[in-house]
C-alpha cells in the first residue's frame, strides 16, 4: 500500500473512531449495523486491513461500551454480534486475549444472570462463550473458574426460548470435553438441572448426561432420585431420555439404587403429594395430584420390562427385590390403564422366562384370569373386573429368597419363601415354557 493510501486509510479510521466517541446510542447502533454488514466473516488480516492495523482500538471501545451498558440492554445484541466478528475471525488469538484481559468472560457470564435481559441477547453471549471454549482447554478452565457452569446452567433452566436453551446445553457439553479439571463440576451441574421445570431443558440435560457419563465414568449417587422422578413427566420425550439414561447406568455403581427405586414406584405410597388448594373440585384435585405418581408407575413398569429383556442378570436382581409382587399390584391399579398395561407386559416376560414365577402368578391370579393373561397380556386390563383387580392389589406373592434366584437356572429342585414362612418344594423341567 502506498504512503498516500495508508494516510487515507488511517484518516478514515480516525474519523470512524471519532464519530463513535462522539456518537449517541442511535449513531453507535447504526455504526454497528454497518460494521456487521461489511465485516462479518472476515479474517484477522482482513479486519486489520479494514482498520489500518488498529482494529484493536475499535474492539476496546466496543468492549468498554458493553461493560458500561449491558445491564440496560442497550443495543446489546448488536454489540455482542460485533464482538463475535473479532473473536470468530481466523487467526483471532490477539483479539481474544485482548477481550479476556479486560474481563470479557465475566461480562458475558454477568449477562446470563440478568433476568431483565432478553433471551436473544443471552443467546449471543452464549455464542461468544462457545467461541472462547472452542479455543482450547485453558479457555474452558477460565470459564469454569469464573463460575461459568453455574451461570450457564441457571440460564438453561430459566430460559423460555428453545434457541437459548439449546445454545446453553451445547456450551455445557463443550465444557465437559477435554476439561479434566472441571468435568466433574459440569457433570454435577447437569445433575442439578434434572430438577428444573422446563421439559425441553430436561430433555436436553438428559441427552448431554448420556454423552458426559462415559467421560466421567463413575456415576454420582445424587443422580438417582432426580432421574427417577423424571419418569413422572407428562412429556414422552423426557420419559424416553430418562429411560435410556437409566438403561446406560446399569453398568455403574448406582444400578442397585435405580432398580430398588423402579420396583418401589410400582407400589406408590398412599400418602401422595398435598392437593392443590386452588382447585375447588375435589375430584379434579385428586386426579391432578395423583397423575404424576401414576405416570411414574407406568414408566417404571416399562423400564423394568426393557431392562429385564436385555439382561438375565438384571432380571434375577429384580426378582430378589420382589418385583413380581409389585407388578401384580400395579396390574390391579384401575386408576391408570397404561400402568396396568405396562405392568402386565413386564410380568409376562418373567412368567415366560421362569417356571417358578409362572406357578406363583397362576396361583395369585386364579386359573381364569391367568389364562386370559397368557393369551394376551397387552389387553388384559380391558377385561378385568373390580374383584380381579382387588385380588391383584392384595397379592402375597413373595419370590425374594436368594436361594431361589440362584437356583432358577441351575437346580431342578429348590425351596422358596411363602407368606406363612413354610417351605414348599417344586419340581420343574429345565426346558423353557412354550410361547403363545
Amino acid at each position: 500500500m502506498s504512503s498516500s493510501k495508508e494516510q487515507a486509510s488511517i484518516s478514515q479510521v480516525m474519523c470512524f473512531l471519532h464519530e463513535w466517541d462522539q456518537g449517541s446510542k442511535t449513531v453507535r447502533c447504526r455504526m454497528l449495523s454497518d460494521f456487521l454488514a461489511k465485516n462479518t466473516g472476515k479474517t484477522c488480516p482482513e479486519l486489520e486491513l479494514e482498520f489500518a492495523q488498529v482494529a484493536s482500538l475499535f474492539l476496546a471501545r466496543l468492549t468498554a461500551w458493553i461493560r458500561l451498558t449491558y445491564i440496560f440492554g442497550t443495543c446489546l445484541g448488536l454489540q455482542l454480534r460485533a464482538v463475535g466478528v473479532f473473536l470468530s475471525a481466523n487467526s483471532s488469538h490477539l483479539y481474544m486475549m485482548e477481550f479476556l484481559e479486560v474481563g470479557g468472560v465475566l461480562t458475558l457470564l454477568e449477562i446470563l444472570t440478568q433476568d431483565e435481559l432478553k433471551d436473544g441477547d443471552k443467546t449471543e453471549a452464549l455464542h461468544l462463550l462457545q467461541i472462547i471454549a472452542n479455543a482450547g482447554q485453558k479457555y474452558k478452565e477460565l470459564i469454569c473458574e469464573s463460575y461459568g457452569v453455574k451461570a450457564v446452567a441457571e440460564c438453561l433452566a430459566k430460559s423460555e426460548t428453545e434457541e437459548t436453551q439449546e445454545t446453553a446445553a451445547a456450551l455445557l457439553e463443550s465444557l465437559a470435553h477435554g476439561n479434566t479439571k472441571y468435568q466433574n463440576q459440569v457433570y454435577k451441574g447437569l445433575i442439578a438441572l434434572l430438577t428444573c421445570t422446563s421439559p425441553r431443558a430436561q430433555q436436553l440435560v438428559l441427552q448431554i448426561l448420556r454423552i458426559v457419563q462415559p467421560i466421567v465414568k463413575t456415576a454420582h449417587h445424587s443422580i438417582v432420585e432426580p432421574l427417577l422422578n423424571l419418569l413422572r413427566s407428562q412429556h414422552l420425550e423426557v420419559q424416553y431420555e430418562a429411560i435410556e439414561l437409566i438403561t446406560e447406568l446399569m453398568q455403574s455403581d448406582v444400578r442397585p439404587a435405580l432398580l430398588r427405586g423402579l420396583v418401589v414406584f410400582l407400589k406408590p405410597a398412599k400418602d401422595r403429594n398435598p392437593k392443590h388448594k386452588i382447585l375447588e373440585d375435589p375430584e379434579v384435585a385428586k386426579m391432578t395430584d395423583s397423575l404424576p405418581i401414576l405416570l411414574q408407575q407406568a414408566a417404571s413398569a416399562k423400564t423394568i420390562r426393557i431392562l429385564a429383556q436385555r439382561s438375565e442378570e438384571i432380571s434375577k436382581e429384580l426378582l430378589s427385590l420382589r418385583v413380581i409382587h409389585h407388578l401384580l399390584y400395579a396390574m390391579g391399579n384401575q386408576e391408570h390403564a397404561d400402568a396396568q398395561r405396562q405392568a402386565s407386559l413386564a410380568l409376562e416376560h418373567f412368567v415366560r422366562m421362569y417356571p417358578v414365577v409362572e406357578e406363583h402368578v397362576r396361583r395369585a391370579m386364579g386359573t381364569r384370569l391367568f389364562e386370559s393373561f397368557m393369551y394376551n397380556a397387552d389387553v388384559l386390563h380391558l377385561n378385568m373386573d373390580d374383584i380381579q383387580a382387588d385380588i391383584l392389589r392384595s397379592n402375597k406373592v413373595n419370590i425374594s429368597c436368594v436361594r431361589v434366584i440362584q437356583a432358577l437356572d441351575h437346580a431342578p429342585y429348590f425351596t422358596f419363601a411363602v407368606p406363612r414362612r413354610s417351605k414348599v418344594s417344586y419340581w420343574f423341567k429345565h426346558a423353557p415354557p412354550s410361547r403363545k
